[in-house]
């Protein structure tokens, strides 16, 4: 009934290329105008720009929406949810956050695993 079809198309694919797992965040600001903050040393390990687009899925709640990525100061641990992502995402919460880029072959991303204060514990 079905016919395998032999395709010579190469397709440019969207997937995962970072990816922080199970950040806490630690502050929501509605006030502020948008984005995600995220310490410098975790967007170096992570492999994200300020200014890229990021997807954030709670675990806690299931939320889940986009913004883009602010660098904020290394090592302090704070991740800061802020504008109208403030009232799906809140304080307290554990998240993971994702960013996505296009390739035509598999890739392995960057995915590390955050403790309670937003220290990795493994890269996988």
């Amino acid at each position: 009934m079905f016919r395998k079809v032999i395709s010579e198309t190469t397709w440019t694919r969207e997937v995962l290329k970072s990816k922080l797992h199970r950040a806490v965040i630690t502050e929501a600001d509605v006030e502020y105008e948008g984005s995600i903050e995220i310490p410098r040393d975790l967007m170096d390990a992570a492999d994200l720009w300020p200014g890229e687009k990021v997807l954030v899925a709670s675990i806690t709640t299931g939320a889940r929406l986009e913004t883009y990525v602010l660098e904020g100061p290394p090592h302090t641990g704070k991740i800061l949810i802020n504008g109208g992502a403030a009232h799906l995402i809140k304080k307290g919460e554990r998240v993971a956050i994702m960013a996505f880029g296009y390739s035509e072959s598999p890739i392995r991303p960057k995915n590390l695993l955050l403790g309670d204060n937003n220290e990795i514990l493994a890269q996988r």
